[in-house]
């Protein structure tokens, strides 16, 4: 049997040393334990699923209500939205990683 053509074989890289198993490889600054863009992964979470609730009711209020019912819809979007996005600003200062900063 023929052997593969030297291009075409894997090249030998030795033994794998991963930092996330090893911790003696990371480098003095690299921290694995923080979460890369600085944004608590929670706060992410419960952005997407409340401003997806609060659409659906928005938009059922709108279209299934009288004038009231749109009126109402409008009103509840224009004082929800900026106290959503506050109650999350502070909840992901809150819970923002202090120790491992993003860079």
């Amino acid at each position: 049997m023929a052997t593969a053509h030297p291009v075409l074989r894997q090249p030998d890289l030795g033994e794998p040393h991963n930092p996330v198993r090893d911790d003696a490889k990371l480098a003095p600054t690299e921290d694995l334990d923080r979460e890369p863009d600085g944004v608590p992964h929670s706060v992410v979470g419960l952005t997407a699923g409340f401003s997806v609730i609060l659409a659906m009711l928005v938009a059922f209020m709108f279209l299934t209500g009288s004038m009231v019912g749109k009126v109402s819809a409008v009103v509840l979007a224009m004082v929800a939205i900026p106290l959503l996005v506050t109650t999350l600003r502070k909840k992901a200062a809150k819970d923002r990683d202090h120790a491992h900063p993003s860079r």
